[in-house]
């Protein structure tokens, strides 16, 4: 671990004091942390638990893990001024009707995001799916490229609606099975 540490420039000290609190570690523990957060300086801990899967029943495996404190590496990204002056925008908003178009939703949404492409479905807190109007003030304001359409009547022809927010506002129906393409090629016209 040392030798990687140096081969890489990531400074570090050796605390032979150093505790995790979960008695299964073994060989080496460690903590990541910082002086600009201080009392709550620790960002991130683990180490090796070897005899952990022997112990709950399996056969004896190698193992090491760690845990990171989210809050803790945002506040240090303010701190050092790493975190982006404004949100990314996404490339496609996905609408959809809830129930049958949810599901084909889901499906088109995991497909873009497969691709790289990022994508926001819309998932409303209650559950409930909100009118195609509401979606599109949400698609709208998101900063979205595209909006993504998957209604009854798109679902039953075996189609979507992709709509340009950003250029023409143009609205156009593409078949689901050749989504990624038509995405792309609009993401690349836009």
């Amino acid at each position: 671990v040392q030798t990687l540490l140096k081969a890489n420039n990531i400074p570090f000290k050796i605390n032979p004091r150093l505790v995790r609190g979960l008695d299964y570690y073994n060989l080496t523990v460690f903590e990541w942390t910082t002086e600009a957060l201080g009392a709550q300086g620790t960002i991130a801990g683990g180490g090796r638990y070897d005899p952990l899967m022997e112990r709950m029943g399996g056969k004896s495996a190698p193992a090491c893990g760690w845990a990171m404190g989210m809050e803790r590496v945002l506040d240090l990204m303010a701190i050092s001024k790493s975190v982006p002056e404004s949100d990314p925008v996404c490339d496609v908003y996905v609408l959809h009707q809830g129930g049958d178009t949810l599901v084909q939703a889901m499906i088109a949404a995991e497909a873009l995001r497969s691709a790289g492409i990022d994508v926001i479905l819309h998932c409303p807190p209650d559950g409930q799916s909100a009118s195609f109007k509401s979606q599109m003030k949400k698609a709208d304001a998101s900063g979205a490229q595209l909006a993504l359409i998957i209604g009854p009547d798109e679902l039953a022809r075996d189609e979507a609606q992709l709509k340009d927010l950003r250029g023409t506002g143009e609205q156009h129906a593409v078949p689901l099975s050749g989504l990624l393409a038509a995405v792309v090629d609009a993401l690349v016209d836009s």
